[in-house]
């Protein structure tokens, strides 16, 4: 087969992540994956270096925009139409919107989109959330597939009409095997023998890591570890130097799981929303007490007996299967 991975930001977070298992799984297992992308990112770089071949479609942007919007659409579909593949598969709400047209006008045979948890489940308004429900709903319409990381998040996707039929689960899975890191960079910043709350996630409003700074400015024992980028550094940066817990509450920008999670006492995750959160498995994989908030599909993580279910090659074989 030939596979198309379609995604908006190709940064670094549990979207890209997938993206990345997938194509290079796929690729390992055999076919021709191509990934196309809005927003560059350490993505691009990390597909790069494997050999997967990428390219840009400029107008696939976060900001909504009339004339970007079709603009983004004619490019998708000139790319699908010039790479002919067997499969596309849509990662995100906007390139899943537009992505899944795009491949209908192009005739794709297999469109398949993953739902890294539905975005009319967030703390919006109403307004947002019946728009965000729309395009969602459109997007399950136009693909053949939909995946699903949560059961949380499939019992929303079966309440749609006709489409309901579409929905599977597949859990996000990891190398549950993997070494570790040290975890030293995350210690050496702080006093000796202190205790330590880190986090593991892309700065964004629903991550909800100013929780944790709110958090340590009630506790003043409390000293907490951020580890991830994004656009919300400079209010969480602003909101640290107001509470002066510059020496407490530390922001260490991007970095893998693997290499911090040793130097953490507790993983903490206070995220208003979720799918299934990488990092969660991840700490839970490496035996760290774990502060979650329960939303999405982080109760599945909790609870789950063993980890088993969530093994990268499981996630592999069931996403090839629906190809």
């Amino acid at each position: 087969m030939k596979i198309l991975y379609v995604i908006t930001k190709a940064s670094w977070g549990g979207a890209q992540k997938y993206v990345y298992d997938l194509a290079t799984g796929t690729q390992e297992a055999g076919h021709t994956v191509v990934v196309a992308y809005g927003e560059p990112g350490a993505l691009v770089e990390k597909l790069e270096t494997t050999g997967i071949r990428t390219m840009r479609t400029p107008s696939l942007a976060r900001d909504l925009g009339f004339a970007r919007e079709f603009a983004a659409l004619r490019e998708l579909a000139r790319v699908m139409r010039a790479e002919h593949p067997t499969v596309v598969h849509l990662n995100s709400s906007k390139a899943g919107a537009l992505g899944a047209l795009a491949a209908r006008l192009a005739r794709v045979p297999r469109i398949v989109f993953t739902a890294h948890g539905w975005p009319f489940r967030e703390e919006r308004t109403f307004l947002w959330r019946a728009f965000a429900f729309f395009g969602s709903y459109a997007t399950a319409l136009l693909s053949h597939a939909v995946i699903v990381v949560s059961k949380s998040d499939l019992t929303a996707g079966r309440r749609m009409p006709f489409a309901a039929y579409k929905m599977h689960l597949i859990y996000n899975g990891i190398d549950l095997h993997a070494a570790l890191g040290s975890g030293d960079v995350i210690r050496r910043a702080f006093p000796l023998g202190v205790r330590i709350l880190g986090t593991v996630g892309e700065l964004t409003a629903n991550k909800n890591h100013m929780a944790l700074v709110e958090r340590a400015h009630r506790e003043p024992e409390l000293f907490v570890a951020i580890v991830g980028e994004g656009e919300l550094r400079g209010a969480l940066e602003a909101k640290i130097k107001a509470y002066g817990l510059e020496s407490r509450v530390k922001l260490f920008g991007f970095m893998p799981a693997a290499e911090v999670l040793r130097g953490f006492d507790t993983f903490a995750l206070p995220s208003k929303k979720e799918g299934l959160p990488y990092a969660l498995i991840e700490a839970r994989a490496a035996g760290l007490p774990l502060d979650a908030a329960r939303v999405g599909g982080v109760p599945e993580i909790l609870d789950a007996p063993d980890l088993s279910i969530f093994s990268k090659q499981k996630m592999l074989a069931a996403t090839l299967a629906l190809y």
